[in-house]
């Protein structure tokens, strides 16, 4: 990565943490990463292998596709992100998920 490139990537990365109220060393332990690596990587002093990103995709709880498609675009996508998280659910909890959304909506 260059180092422009790098440090956008950085800034998307640590965005996307914050966005999740998670600290650097919550982020490392999730996505078992050294806290150093999260840092440099949020610097833009280290450019991630693949293999790194893939953890710290799962670490966020986000694919890699919407890891990257947010910052292509430079903006967070609400719906994919929304659809990953929910792609982790256990059936009863999507079924609870559906209940509480429908009834939200139903309300107005």
């Amino acid at each position: 990565m260059s180092d422009q490139v790098g440090r956008k990537f950085g800034g998307h990365l640590r965005d996307l943490r914050k966005a999740r109220a998670l600290t650097q060393e919550v982020l490392a332990e999730r996505s078992s990463l050294s806290v150093d690596a999260v840092r440099r990587i949020e610097r833009g002093a280290f450019s991630p292998s693949l293999d790194t990103l893939r953890k710290l995709a799962h670490g966020l709880e986000v694919n890699l596709h919407t890891l990257f498609e947010g910052f292509a675009t430079q903006r967070r996508d609400t719906v994919e992100e929304l659809c990953d998280f929910l792609q982790r659910r256990r059936p009863d909890e999507l079924k609870l998920v559906w209940r509480v959304v429908r009834a939200i909506f139903d309300a107005r």
